[in-house]
Order: C-alpha cells, then structure tokens, then sequence
C-alpha cells in the first residue's frame, strides 16, 4: 500500500497517525498539493490511499477506517457514529474555523465560539470513559482528535471549562504515532502551514447554531463546476415547467408495455405468524417501496407486490399456541401484516398471500415439469418422531443445542444466534415444541430437487445476471460461496398438514417445503391480480426483476428459486437485480419474533412519532454495507438535526420568504453568476441522487436530498433575504432572486422526498401549491414555479424531539435480554386480562372496532406467552387453569369484538357435547 500526503494539508493529520498506529507497512510519500494521483478523479485529491489490488480510497476518514479493519480492529455502532458525527456536523465548522483564523485573519476567541457546540459535546461524551468508544483508543478518537488539532494546538488554554477535553485531547496527543503525524505535518510551523492549502478554497460558510447536514466528505462543499456545466445547469432551468416531461398515469392492471422499462418490484414475503419488527421493514418492504416510488417518478412501467407467507411449519405451531385453526391465524395476521403497510405508506401496486389456490396450481405445476425432466430425487431421510404425538417433527418443531455454538434454544432448521443452516437431527438435546418430549429418530421417504443436475444452467445464468445486474455485494458472496461448496440435493417435502399438497403417489400426505413453496407465492400473487399474469413472470425479454430482502434469504431467491424455474424450462422471468441489506440490530442488541425484543411495526404507531420519520430514520440507518442499529438517542439527534434545523427549517424559510416580502406570490428572478452556480449544484446533486437509485443505493441518495437543503441553508444565510428587502431597489431584486429561487429548490425537493417520506412529500406541495406536472424526476433543474406564482400557507414541516420523550420511549420499548439474547427488558404496559365474567352489554358495544381488535389480540398474546411459561415450569395445576380460564375469556371477547361465534375450542382429548 501507498499513501499519498501534501504538505499544509490538514486532512493528512488524522490519516498519518491512524498508518502509525494500524498499518506500519504502509509506504508514505509526500507530493504537492495539486498533484494528481488518483487517475479516475478529474482534480487532485490528497490524502489518497493506493492499494495493493490498484484500487484507491480519496477520503481520510475511509483511509483510517481501511487501517484499523486491515488490522483487524472491529468497528461498532458507537465508532461508526463518531465517525459519521465527524465528517457531517464537526469538520464542516472546523474547516470555516480555519479559514476565518488563518486566512481572513479573524479573533481567535471570535472564530473558537463558532464550534463550541461541538466541542461541548465531545467533552460531555468524555465524563465517564477515558475515550470516545470505551477505555482504548479507537479510529473514532483519531479522527476527531486530527480534525480539531490544528484549532486547538496553540489554544488549549482555552479548554479550561471543557476539563474532559482537555485530557482527552492530551493523552491522544502524546501517543507517539500522533507526535510523529504532527512534526511530518507541521514542519514546526503552526497552523499557519495550512494557509497556502486554505486560500485555495473558497470560503467556507458556518454560523454558532449551524446544523447537522448530511454525511459528507472533506472538502465535499467545495465543488468546481466548469462554464459549461453552469451554463447547461442555467439553461435546463429556463425551460421551465412546459418542457418538462409529464406524468403517466398507471390504469390496473398494470401489465408489460412493448418498448418501455418494465419493472417487476418484489420484497421477501414476510411470515405471516408474526409482527413485523422494524428490522424486516427496512430489510424488505420498506427499501423495495423507496425503489418503486423511485421508479413511478422516472415514468418507469412498474409493477410492486407482496404478500404474506402463510404455509409451513411456523404457522402451524403457532395456530396449536394460540388454539387456532392455521387458515385463522394465517386471517388474523394478514390482517396484522397489511394494517402495519398501510401505515408506512408501503406503496403495493398489490398485497396478497399464498394460501390460494393459485398457488397451489401453479407451484405443483412446476413441481410436474421438474419431475418430468428428471429433476427431483426420492431418498429416505433420517427425521426426528415424536412417539407422544405420534408424527415426524418438521423443523420449527423442534427445539434444541446448536450443534455450532451451543445455543440452547436453536431452531431444527437454523440458529438464530449464529446464523447456520441446521439439520434438524444434529440438534443436541432436541424436544418437541408441542410436547416437550424427546423425540426419536426414524427414517422417511421425501422428494429432493436435484441441484448438482441443475448447476451448470444455474452458473451459466448467474454470470450473465451478474455481469447485467444490480447485485448487492453481500448477495454476491452468499451466492458464489453456495455454489463454491458444491450444490447437492435439497430436501422440498415436509411431513406437515398446512401446505401446498405433494401431487404424487404415495407422497399426498406431505407437503412442499416452504422455500420451495414460498417464493413461487411472488408468482401466485401476481396470477391473484391479474389473469395476465404470465406477461411479466414468463416474459424474461421485457421485465427487469427486482428482488428486495435480508442477507438470510439470499439463497433461496439467488439459488434454489431460480434452479426450480430453469428446471421448469417454461421461459420463467428470473431475478435480475438482487437487492439483499445486512441486518438492522436494536440498540445493544438484536430483534427477536420469539422474544418480543425492540419496536415492532404495530408499536411505533403508538410512540406518536409519525410514520414518515420512522421511514426516514430507517432509511438513513439502513443496513447496506453493514449491520447498523436502531438507536433512540440517533433518532432524535437526526430528527432535530437533519430534518428539523436543515431540510424542515429550509423548506419552511423558504416559503416563509415568499409569504412575508412578496405577498404569496414567487416574485421575479435575476440570476447572477453565484445563483448559475447553485443551480449547477443542485443538479449535480439531483443527477447523483439518480444514479445512485439507479443502481439501488438507497441510503447514500438520500444524502443527496440533504445536500440540497444545506446548500439551499448556504445560500440564503450568505445572501441574507430579510436584509436586502428593506434597502435599494437593487437589493430588493435581489431578496426576489433568493427567495425565487430557493422555493424552487424546495419544490425540487418535494418531489425527491417523494419516495423517503411521501407525507412530507404532500405537505409540501400542498403548501407551494406546487403543480402536479412537475411529479416526475429527470436529471434537469426546472424553475416550475414561474414569477406570479401563488403559493398557499405555510407552517413547520417537522416537530423536535425531547429527550425525555426519548427517555421515555427507550424505556417503554427496551427489549430485555434473554440468556444470549438482547439487553433491556421490554416494560410496555399492557391491560390485565380481564376476568371471565364480562358484562355482554360492553361486548357488543366494541363489535368491529379496529383499536379494540387490535388491543385484544395483543392481551391474547400475552396472556397465551403467560401460560406457555407456566406450564414449561411445571407450575400448580390449579394456577395454571385459572390463566387458562382468563386466556379462554380474552379469545371470547376478541371473537365478539370480531364478530365471531364466541365459543372456545374444545380442549384436547375433550369431545363437545
């Protein structure tokens, strides 16, 4: 590895002492400061880091973060979000810090106030531990501690009130590897050796209160546009609203167009036993409906649809849990699934399931052409009985040791600890769930489709999907390191009752393995909307596919699904595009459906905080190179930040402006040279936040929204609008320019936020009364709204966040941990179960009221988790029945409320007379 400095350049600092620190190997070599080095770049750009594959990293905070992982250093949640509070919230203000100091000359005193807010937080961070992650020095310490040194060398006397800072800031210091980057850097000079580097930039604008903004790297505000590139970005703006391209309205159903982009959106089908946790959403439903909207924005031909996945062993255990029929549970929590979508906003062209009879036609349809072609194998299996219930255990019911990690709670199909795929019978100390006896293991016959037979056509179209698609780099390996272990026979059968029936002799008493069956439900789904169906499954020419969903799924969708519809040799579409994110953990631990750990889709309704925060937030925590985690201190700090001080406050001053100086109505524009080249900004911006949804990069295109509203904050804090109102005639078409201007910006942006935060979206629009031609995104800036225009009332678009609510929240919602599990446990208050004389007049009085519904399924939960709990510890058989009693008496009231026949299901062993 090479790493490439220059003198005077501040940003050197922190990548010099992370190399002496991580990466001693490393080769250093000092060039000037206009240098080119990285060949793909249009500019010089230093620090840069060469490495051995030829590749290179141009950002200092990538290059340190590159040192520690070579070195094997692990990175948690805390270091990444220093990181990031770094690049997005300090070294903007230090960088304007500097420049005033060293360049313009300003009162060192004067120029420190301007980040005393960040100072302030670092040292309040430093009260309890020695540095910012823990009690060892990480990359997050020297990242900050290089941005402020420059400031804070020759002036940490004036860090007398901030005592944490301080020591902080001087043990970091005496570390040697820092010594070393300072005397490299400095040359014994000061800060003063940064001027040269400095008086190159423009000026950099700060202000005491300014906000967090998006994340950003060094010297990202500092863009260089040419003449060429202000004067298209003029031109485009011009044109206005006429010549922009004009929405198209989507008639149902909607079905492939001959010469258009056809676009076929799926997201994992959730399980439908289940409450969603925020997890799932963002790792599937959530993240396919930012690319859909995304899509319908650019005219795209787009088809999104979903379902829950009703059959298999998980809904079956737990329609014997709550003494249900499986075709209930599997009602009652579609109903569950689709009132939680309906409040994200999830935009489903439609939302189905799989128990329908589409879908057994058409998965046992492909089942009979993989057995015609010789495709699917008969082997007898060892499998796990339970002589008590007299039945093979299918996997999910079956609990026991991993045989990987000792997990003592692994499922018979995988451990939710260590990930691994688990053979049921390799489970240590395994017990039936129904029982809880030990089963015995006894042979079966079951059908197997025959993947070494497939593989050659499986790795000849995965190389052209590959080589043609968007695959996300972690679906990427998980696909090859299958195939580079060698495929061998998997097992599609199950000896289960709930599921799609096996049509074969001496096989009807099984059924398809749910992921054989679940993902042909994105097929029967679609066959539910329309009778056309076939014109995007079987037109694999025309349709792009897009699969959205968790890491955990990758091979079914990347593998297994498309072996089966090769094999079927029907011109199945197959995935083109392969959309998997890491996993979103909660707080200090991770969500978990058995243990009710973290906020669950059906809760964040109740925190008050609307849904297209939560959207927002998820969003730009989205796990896409990693997992990240849901943090209540981080929502709040990007909602205060991010949303309220930078896009919300934009927005608003916006059309504030034009309401208070011009009577409503957007006044006239003159551009000068410095409005040209904002407008080239926001369209470079706009054409990157589209490249990077081209291409199903979710998070970073958001930091392209946040982006404009910073530049947008920029410029009307330079050009002070409130000011020029009040004096020459000249200044006065000038606060018209600026707030022309700006209320275009802000109706630009109501269109980009169109697929993060659709609400929002509206709001704005509504407020700027802005048209509805202007609904669709190309890689122009137009001025849409004209001189004359009238824009209706406008009000703050976002509300801040408390940290007691926060608080609050944390402590209502905390999730506890269980042995190996999560850490807080979960406190939410919930009703008592009520006794089982109900008065009948109060029944009737709640028939059909959703909340009512809703509270009562939640009580039935609980009360059923109550008495599973009692009668795993053996608890008195006279305690025991009396919750029973009580959970008899809450399932009566739900069946009233539902409007259901109240009578509860015979007990087992028990006939009805």
């Amino acid at each position: 590895m090479k790493l490439y400095v220059s003198e005077g350049n501040p940003h050197g600092l922190k990548v010099l002492a992370a190399a002496g620190l991580w990466a001693h190997g490393v080769e250093i070599q000092r060039l000037q400061q206009d240098e080119k080095v990285v060949p793909f770049l249009s500019q010089a750009k230093l620090p840069a880091l060469e490495l051995n594959t030829g590749n290179y990293l141009f950002c200092a905070n990538a290059i340190c973060r590159y040192f520690t992982l070579a070195a094997g250093k692990e990175q948690g949640d805390l270091t990444n979000q220093w990181m990031e509070w770094e690049a997005t919230e300090l070294q903007p203000v230090i960088s304007a810090v500097l420049y005033a100091t060293i360049v313009q000359g300003k009162k060192t005193e004067e120029s420190l106030a301007m980040v005393g807010k960040q100072l302030e937080h670092i040292s309040q961070n430093l009260t309890k531990k020695p540095f910012l992650t823990g009690d060892a020095v990480s990359v997050a310490d020297i990242v900050v501690w290089g941005a402020i040194f420059p400031l804070l060398a020759e002036m940490s006397t004036l860090l007398e009130d901030l005592s944490s800072l301080k020591n902080w800031f001087k043990k970091v210091s005496d570390l040697q590897p820092c010594q070393k980057a300072v005397e490299s850097l400095f040359k014994g000079k000061g800060p003063s050796v940064f001027k040269a580097y400095l008086q190159k930039m423009p000026a950099p604008s700060a202000t005491t209160d300014a906000s967090a903004c998006n994340e950003q790297v060094e010297d990202a505000a500092v863009q260089t546009f040419s003449e060429e590139d202000i004067a298209a970005a003029a031109e485009s703006w011009s044109k206005g609203l006429p010549n922009a391209p004009k929405p198209r309205l989507s008639q149902h159903p909607i079905l492939p167009r001959e010469g258009d982009k056809n676009i076929l959106i799926t997201s994992a089908l959730p399980y439908v036993n289940n409450v969603p946790h925020l997890g799932n959403i963002i790792g599937s439903v959530l993240s396919a409906d930012v690319f859909a909207r995304y899509c319908r924005l650019r005219n795209w031909n787009t088809l999104y649809i979903c379902g829950t996945d009703e059959y298999g062993t998980a809904t079956e255990t737990k329609a014997m849990e709550e003494g249900l029929t499986p075709q209930q549970i599997c009602d009652k929590y579609n109903a569950v699934h689709t009132a939680i979508y309906k409040w994200f906003e999830i935009s489903f062209d439609y939302f189905g399931r799989t128990t329908t009879a589409h879908q057994t036609t058409i998965a046992q349809d492909i089942f009979n052409r993989l057995l015609q072609r010789d495709f699917l194998l008969k082997d007898t299996v060892e499998q796990l009985r339970c002589e008590t219930c007299q039945r093979f255990l299918a996997d999910r019911f079956v609990e026991g040791t991993c045989p990987f990690c000792n997990y003592d709670e692994a499922r018979g199909d995988q451990c939710d600890k260590c990930g691994k795929l688990i053979n049921a019978v390799e489970l240590k100390k395994p017990q039936c769930k129904v029982c809880k006896k030990s089963p015995v293991i006894k042979s079966s016959q079951h059908l197997f489709l025959d993947l070494p037979k497939l593989e050659e056509r499986l790795e000849k179209w995965l190389d052209q999907s590959l080589a043609t698609g968007d695959w996300t780099a972690n679906a990427r390996y998980i696909t090859r390191s299958w195939i580079r272990d060698g495929l061998k026979p998997r097992c599609i059968t199950r000896d289960l009752k709930w599921g799609t029936p096996v049509p074969l002799e001496g096989f009807t008493d099984k059924v398809f393995y749910v992921w054989f069956d679940a993902p042909i439900g994105y097929i029967s789904i679609a066959a539910n909307y329309t009778d056309q169906w076939e014109k995007w499954w079987k037109n694999p020419q025309q349709v792009q596919l897009y699969n959205f969903m968790a890491k955990d799924n990758v091979p079914f969708h990347s593998v297994i699904f498309p072996s089966c519809l090769l094999g079927a040799e029907d011109n199945y579409t197959i995935v083109n595009h392969l959309i998997a994110t890491e996993y979103l953990n909660y707080e200090d631990g991770k969500f978990s459906k058995s243990r009710g750990v973290g906020v669950f889709g059906d809760m964040a309704k109740d925190t008050g905080i609307p849904a297209d925060i939560w959207r927002f937030y998820l969003l730009y925590v989205r796990p896409e190179g990693q997992d990240s985690a849901f943090s209540w201190s981080d929502l709040m700090l990007k909602n205060n930040s991010e949303l309220l001080n930078n896009l919300g406050n934009f927005v608003n001053r916006a059309g504030m402006f034009v309401q208070k100086f011009f009577n409503g109505y957007v006044p006239q524009m003159e551009l000068l040279a410095e409005d040209k080249r904002l407008l080239a900004q926001v369209t470079a911006e706009l054409q990157q936040y589209n490249q990077l949804l081209e291409k199903v990069r979710i998070r970073d295109a958001l930091r392209c929204i946040l982006n404009i509203s910073r530049h947008g904050n920029q410029y009307i804090q330079v050009n002070e609008p409130w000011k020029c109102i009040k004096g020459s005639p000249q200044e006065q078409t000038r606060a018209g320019t600026v707030t022309g201007l700006a209320v275009n910006m802000a109706a630009l942006l109501s269109v980009m936020l169109q697929p993060y935060m659709p609400s929002i979206s509206a709001v704005i629009q509504e407020q700027l009364l802005v048209p509805q031609e202007v609904n669709v995104l190309t890689s122009e800036f137009h001025c849409v709204l004209p001189q004359g225009h009238r824009i209706g009332n406008v009000s703050p678009l976002f509300q801040k966040l408390e940290n007691d609510q926060i608080e609050s929240l944390r402590k209502r919602f905390g999730g506890g941990q269980l042995d190996g599990g999560c850490t807080d446990k979960q406190v939410k208050a919930e009703p008592k179960a009520p006794s089982p004389a109900t008065d009948p007049a109060k029944e009737t009085a709640v028939v059909g009221d959703p909340e009512r519904i809703k509270a009562l399924m939640q009580e039935v939960d609980k009360q059923g988790t109550h008495v599973r709990e009692l009668k795993g510890k053996k608890a008195e058989k006279s305690l025991i029945d009396s919750e029973v009693q009580k959970l008899l008496a809450l399932k009566k009231e739900l069946a009233l409320a539902e409007g259901k026949t109240p009578d509860p299901p015979a007990q087992k062993g028990k006939k009805k007379k």
